[in-house]
């Protein structure tokens, strides 16, 4: 193996960690997962292709490792993280650490396909294309999945009363279709 590997692959830690802690949200977890991530990479070194990326190629092996940890809990029952999250955000006036928090709640209420895309491309900032190749979807999909990613965060991050509004936007909209 080349220094300079082992350097790329070092220097892909951090993106890993960060994109495995939007995964999972718990960082023991999250850090189990980049430890996998990396010791897959080093020990299929050889069959990476040098015309691609290192960095898509990383984070390929930890999306095919989390979806396989998705398949196998949803072979044995568990407590989902979905029953601890409360109903509705709950958004903090003081400090950013706790807005941090719903807005990790939220992304883990998203579907993982919506929020792996979504955390790909703002997050790593990796071209549609990319994340195409890393989550071996067509690229219509990935988009798909990152427009209603977004608008679901946005749904769920709208106030009560902007709830409200749109609800009576999309009433109207709806008696607007029926007349014709």
């Amino acid at each position: 193996m080349r220094a300079q590997d082992e350097a790329e692959i070092v220097a892909c830690i951090p993106s890993l960690r960060r994109y495995a802690r939007g995964l999972v949200s718990d960082p023991d977890r999250a850090d189990d997962l980049v430890q996998d991530t990396l010791e897959r990479a080093w020990s299929r070194l050889s069959m990476w292709q040098k015309r691609n990326e290192l960095r898509a190629w990383m984070f390929g092996i930890m999306h095919n490792h989390f979806i396989d940890r998705l398949r196998a809990q949803r072979s044995r029952p568990e407590d989902s993280a979905g029953d601890e999250l409360p109903e509705l955000p709950q958004r903090a006036q003081q400090t950013d650490a706790l807005e941090v928090r719903d807005l990790d709640r939220l992304l883990q209420r998203l579907p993982p396909e919506q929020r792996e895309v979504l955390l790909l491309v703002s997050v790593e900032a990796l071209s549609y294309q990319e994340v195409a190749q890393i989550t071996g979807v067509p690229l219509g999909t990935v988009m798909s999945r990152l427009s209603r990613a977004r608008a679901r965060l946005r749904d769920e991050m709208a106030s009560p009363s902007q709830r409200k509004e749109q609800d009576k936007v999309s009433h109207a909209a709806q008696r607007i279709q029926r007349v014709k």
